[in-house]
């Protein structure tokens, strides 16, 4: 029995390996192909902040950050290929069920993800970089370090887009019995100050860009609360378990 354990190891790990080489292969070619457009790429991340000018601060400050964007864009690239080398490695071991639960939570959190970062791209940027260049004295004219920018933009992007995950994992939460709709409807105002206080730790220290993570926040709490009433676990349900 030992010895059967052992192989199966052996083979899960065989086949781990093979799936990483996989998806490395799949983040290296879309990085080679992005880093070919890499300027168009860099351009569409300042966008929020055209007629800005940029400056580097280092002799190889602009190679790397041109690596680095063409290494976040090759890996929005290689998505699709590392999800399904993810599925096709976890799926034997899923019930059907869980099974048919694995797209529409894979759908929704990356609707959820991309809709958060162009939130913040679209909406939170353009308003939220300009009133942080309007508190500039009107004697200093703005040049802004390519690193910094990129570093900064891209958090702010990832923490928008981790932020819009709140209904779903509030839906699931409930769905599995942590949390209820009536528990989240008695703890709205101690969820509204923790929004207040994430926003300030997430985002630059000003009051324009703090609020205008909160403010979806809020609405998607509500939304987690109407999640937790349709999709929560019922008493018939606990009854029958």
């Amino acid at each position: 029995m030992d010895a059967e354990n052992k192989i199966l190891l052996t083979e899960h790990l065989e086949e781990l390996r093979q799936r990483l080489m996989n998806c490395l292969v799949a983040v290296a070619f879309g990085f080679i192909g992005c880093y070919c457009f890499k300027e168009y790429l860099f351009e569409i991340l300042k966008q929020p902040l055209a007629g800005t000018e940029f400056i580097v601060t280092a002799i190889h400050e602009g190679f790397f950050t041109y690596m680095k964007v063409a290494l976040i864009f090759g890996l929005l690239v290689a998505a699709p290929v590392i999800l399904y080398q993810f599925w096709v490695f976890v799926a034997p071991g899923l019930y059907k069920n869980e099974k048919k639960l694995f797209f529409p939570i894979l759908f929704l959190s990356s609707f959820f993800f991309i809709g958060g970062a162009l939130f913040g791209y679209f909406i939170v940027f353009p308003i939220g970089f300009k009133f942080l260049l309007t508190v500039t004295p009107s004697d200093i004219i703005p040049r802004l370090s390519m690193r910094e920018y990129l570093s900064f933009s891209s958090k702010l992007l990832v923490a928008f887009g981790l932020v819009f995950e709140l209904p779903l994992i509030l839906t699931l939460m409930a769905k599995l019995g942590i949390v209820t709709a009536d528990f989240l409807k008695k703890n709205r105002k101690y969820a509204l100050l923790l929004f207040f206080i994430g926003s300030a730790i997430l985002t630059p220290p000003d009051v324009i860009t703090q609020v205008m993570m909160a403010f979806p926040m809020m609405l998607l709490y509500e939304i987690s609360i109407l999640g937790a009433v349709v999709f929560g676990r019922k008493h018939s349900e606990d009854e029958t378990q």
